[in-house]
């Protein structure tokens, strides 16, 4: 193990033994490893090879997919090696805007009043007015109880009825997140066949007590909405609501999340949710990776997945036209020595093409030949996805902060802080800005006095590690 790498582990270590002292520890942190030999040692010469850029075939659809591995060899025995793929829609067609089945999902729960409902009945008012007679809309608004406006095409007269029916909402009850959802999939469902692209957008400012109200419970709700073609976005407004269920709704369902401590923010978001639905190429997203004998295991980097036998299961968010998503998976080999070269993965996408209206997938092939030689490997790593491997290894370790932050735990948010200075120090050159983020992050986190600031900058962190994962999702 090199000496960068020493440092981060005894780092890590006294992060993990400050958390035994008062309360139970926590999960560790991911650790840091490198027998890929990704992150640059001191005395090591910066990586020039630039690896050509491989493109799934075939490559006519929605989606462009494209990637290659860090490097030419991988060693012989027990080593790792990361993969790096990205995922581009094409640009939407000229004057193209296709037609939407949507449901707003408003919050309407006691910790709603004043300004919040004010500003999410004013978002709602601007949304309203956008849609034309070619969409629908259902208007549902929940608390304890759940009250629905059903499914119409958004005609002058109808518009007219969804402006005074926003108008009258008052605030009242309990947060029924899962009910709201249930009915909006409802009011959805009877039009499907007739649209292209349905969409849920949920909007709550605190966290789930009535009907469904574990985390798991509501992501395997919006992940069955999002099977049966229904997309959920889900917004948080406030100080008060879960993120990592907002966060999670949005990975499950397809769609977006949102941390908008400013209400006033809400008709901003809802507009760009609604250019997002009309401009969407591709739905049902999902990367698919099929590993071969000489993988012993995978990790994708920040994103949730699945794996069943021998391949993975990556769901993604609904792409529109020219967003992208990166993907960064780490490999652990057990390679033996052959003269051909030895394939490591094979990555597929499967998703809706929304123009065609038809199913389509396209595959890439990563290989990489195989030496006993570890000075071969080093001197063949791409220099770019060397820094997609080490901003992944360090966004690990700032994620693992806000854990931390949330925890109250100040040590061990600032040790971990200090890995990922590590890490991006080693490429530092290409991750100016990520470091120039840590400076932000931990001099707001020292200033921060009470609990309402170190939540905000804990979830400044999340996003920023959404962001360094390579996530266009998030508002």
């Amino acid at each position: 193990m090199n000496r960068t790498l020493l440092l981060l582990s005894a780092a890590g270590l006294l992060a993990l033994g400050a958390l035994s002292l008062g309360k139970p520890a926590p999960p560790p942190p991911p650790p840091v490893t490198d027998t890929s030999h990704t992150v640059a040692r001191p005395d090591d010469q910066p990586a020039t090879a630039v690896l050509p850029l491989l493109v799934a075939q075939p490559s006519d659809g929605a989606l462009t997919l494209t990637g290659k591995l860090s490097g030419t060899y991988v060693q012989t025995g027990d080593s790792e090696a990361f993969a790096w793929m990205e995922l581009k829609a094409r640009p939407v067609e000229a004057q193209r805007r296709v037609p939407v089945n949507m449901a707003l999902v408003v919050d309407r729960s006691g910790s709603m009043s004043g300004q919040k409902l004010a500003d999410a009945k004013r978002a709602a008012t601007e949304l309203v007015n956008r849609l034309t007679p070619e969409d629908r809309l259902a208007l549902i608004h929940y608390g304890t109880d759940v009250k629905v406006i059903p499914s119409r095409l958004v005609t002058s007269e109808v518009r007219a009825e969804l402006l005074a029916s926003i108008d009258g909402i008052q605030d009242d009850g309990s947060t029924n997140i899962s009910g709201g959802l249930t009915e909006a999939a409802s009011a959805l469902r009877g039009h499907l066949s007739q649209f292209r692209v349905s969409r849920a957008i949920l909007l709550s400012d605190g966290q789930p007590t009535a009907g469904l109200v574990t985390e798991p419970e509501l992501f395997q709700l919006t992940r069955r909405l999002r099977d049966e073609g229904i997309t959920v976005s889900a917004l948080g407004v406030g100080e008060d609501f879960q993120a990592s269920l907002m966060r999670g709704m949005a990975e499950q369902g397809g769609g977006f999340s949102g941390f908008l401590n400013d209400s006033s923010r809400l008709a901003e978001v809802f507009s760009r949710e609604l250019d997002q639905a009309t401009s969407t190429v591709a739905r049902r997203v999902e990367l698919r990776l099929t590993l071969p004998p000489s993988v012993r295991d995978v990790e994708v980097m920040g994103l949730p997945s699945t794996r069943e036998g021998a391949v993975v299961k990556v769901p993604l968010y609904d792409l529109s036209g020219e967003q992208s998503v990166r993907v960064v998976v780490k490999l652990t080999l057990r390679a033996s020595a052959t003269s051909e070269a030895l394939p490591l993965l094979d990555a597929t996408v499967h998703y809706l093409d929304v123009a065609r209206d038809m199913m389509a997938e396209s595959t890439l092939p990563l290989k990489a030949q195989v030496t006993e030689d570890a000075a071969l490997v080093r001197a063949h790593l791409d220099r770019d996805v060397r820094v997609h491997a080490v901003r992944a290894l360090g966004t690990q370790q700032m994620r693992a902060a806000v854990e931390e932050m949330k925890r109250g735990n100040r040590k061990g948010a600032v040790g971990l802080l200090g890995n990922a200075r590590k890490l991006f120090g080693s490429s530092a050159a290409a991750l100016s800005g990520e470091l120039a983020e840590l400076d932000q992050t931990e001099a707001a986190y020292g200033r921060a006095s009470n609990d309402g600031d170190v939540r905000r900058e804990s979830l400044n962190l999340y996003k920023k590690t959404m962001k360094n994962f390579g996530e266009n999702n998030a508002y």
